[in-house]
Order: C-alpha cells, then structure tokens, then sequence
C-alpha cells in the first residue's frame, strides 16, 4: 500500500467538524439565558469568610443555618487547606456591598451557637467590592484579548510563506472553539467564573497553539518538499497524518494525570483543584480537535477559495 493511499481527507468532513462547535455554541448560550453563569465574588462584589472546624460538619445544615440570617443567599463549600490537615468552611455572600462588620460577628456567633463541638474559628475574611471585581475581571480580559492578538502576529510572521496572516485568523478560530468549550464546562456544570476560569483559558490557549503549530510546521515542511505535486488539501491530510499519534500520545498522557487529579480532588473534596482540572481536561480534549480538524481544513478551505477566484479571473 502506498503512502498517499494511507492519507485520509480531513476537508471531507468539515461539516461535521464545524457543526460541532456551532452546535455547542447554541447549547451554551442556551444554557447561558435560562440559568445564568454562576459569576464568582471576585468578579462581582461580596464577603467571603473562611473557617477552620475539627469533626464532621453537615455542610447542608451550615447552609441552612446562615441562609436563615437573610444577609443575602450564601454559598457554603468545605475542604481543607493546603499543606495541613486543618479543615475548612468557606462561606460567601454575594452583595454589592458585602457584610457589615456586625453581620460577619452575627455569622460567626450563629456558627459557635449551632455547633458548640466542632471548635469553628474564623480564619480569615475577605471583602471584594463590586468596582474591584468589576476591575480585576477587565484586567483579565485585557490579558486574554492581548494574548490572542500575540498569537496572531506571531504565527503571521512564522507562517508568512502559508499565507501569513490567514494562518494566524483561522489559528484563533481553532482557539475560539477551545475557549467555548471551557466556558460551556463552566456553565453545564456550574462552576464559579473567577481567576481559575481565567488561569484554564490562557493555559488551553497555549496547550491548544502548540498543536496548531506542530500541524503548520509539517504543512509548510511538506510543501517545501513536495512543492506543487500535492494540492493544499493532501498537504493537510498528510501532515496530519504524520502528527496524530504525537499528539493522540501526549494528550492522552497529560488526561490521564487531569483525571486522576480530577478524581483526588472528589475524594478530598478540594473544589479549588477540580474547578482548574476538569476543565482543563475537556480543553485540552477540545483542543487537539479544533488542532488536527479544524483550523488546517479553515486553512484548506481559504486556499481553495482562492484558487478558484484565480481560476475564474
């Protein structure tokens, strides 16, 4: 059998590999207008007080019990701290303007009086106005929007004799599916939008780039040895060909550590260490599709386009 019989044509399918995004797109915004996001103190303004406990603690019942105060709805989570067995309660309150010292008293005396046994202190508390967060999550997608502008230039200039900045757009496409898929994660399985969320994306994005490069690279070596006996569509099935098993391997490999990370952070209840792995792992999942499927068949997809307006002309 000869090579060019063991390619296969990924364009064949391109509308299978842009049906799913758009299908994902629709089911997230719909997700998105009939539950919310559930959006973190961070960025939207509250008080968040943290407590440290010995024994069992019905988390349910703390909720309960703080919920009765009508300070606004809190969210209460357990876990532990890192470095030490002390166990924590983290409670927080969602407000614009967050707890009043006397509330927080009021909270924490509520805790000593309903659990007398379990030795609750109160660690830490925190009050993050809403101009803040509303501050902090411009930073962050300042940085994220820089970043995608870095990307674009960068694999511009690198991929010049590709077609340049065609290269770089249909790259941040590939990235684009990448950070649907994150925030989809997100808001099916309502994790809280704040600094992880941030810290997954711009970590998807650079996973994610690094397989789109390792395809460009192949494409752009395959065409300088080939020249013009393979059209731009058995440019891409080769070079895909000739890079699917490094990339199968390497993700498989770094899932693997996401899903046992994932399944200790369960056990532990560490939600901190599951909000970050999770959906690094369905990212990273997301990404080495938008890599080997999509962004090269965009890619093919363009040359086409432009071929046959120079054949037309």
């Amino acid at each position: 059998m000869t090579e060019k019989k063991k390619d296969f044509d990924i364009v064949s399918k391109k509308k299978i590999f842009i049906a799913i995004p758009l299908v994902l797109l629709a089911v997230t915004l719909l997700v998105g207008i009939i539950f919310g996001a559930e959006i973190s103190i961070e960025f939207k303004g509250g008080t968040i007080l943290t407590y440290s406990h010995s024994g069992d603690v019905d988390i349910e019942q703390v909720s309960a019990e703080i919920n009765a105060l009508n300070y606004g709805v809190a969210t209460v989570t357990s876990g532990e701290a890192f470095g030490s067995d002390l166990r924590l309660i983290n409670v927080s309150f969602s407000t614009s303007e967050g707890l009043a010292q006397e509330e927080q008293e009021t909270v924490t005396a509520t805790l000593l009086e309903k659990f007398p046994e379990n030795n609750i202190e109160l660690e830490s508390n925190k009050n993050v106005s809403a101009s803040t967060g509303l501050r902090f999550f411009l930073k962050c997608l300042v940085a994220f929007v820089f970043s995608f502008i870095l990307f674009i230039i960068y694999i511009a200039i690198r991929f010049k004799k590709l077609g340049g900045w065609s290269t770089g757009v249909f790259a941040l496409l590939g990235l684009s599916v990448d950070v649907l898929a994150v925030v989809a994660t997100f808001m099916f399985f309502r994790l809280p939008i704040d600094s992880i969320f941030m810290a997954v994306v711009l970590t998807i994005m650079g996973y994610s780039i690094n397989n789109t490069l390792i395809i460009y690279d192949r494409i752009r070596e395959n065409k300088s040895l080939h020249g013009t006996k393979l059209n731009s569509r058995e440019l891409l099935n080769k070079s895909v060909r000739q890079s699917l098993s490094r990339a199968v391997n390497t993700t498989v490999s770094t899932a693997a550590a996401l899903v046992v990370l994932s399944i200790v952070a369960v056990i532990f209840g560490v939600s901190t260490i599951l909000n970050f792995a999770f959906p690094m792992l369905v990212g990273m999942l997301f990404g080495v599709f938008t890599s080997l499927c999509l962004s090269g068949t965009f890619w093919v997809m363009w040359q086409e386009h432009k071929n046959k307006g120079k054949r037309k002309a």
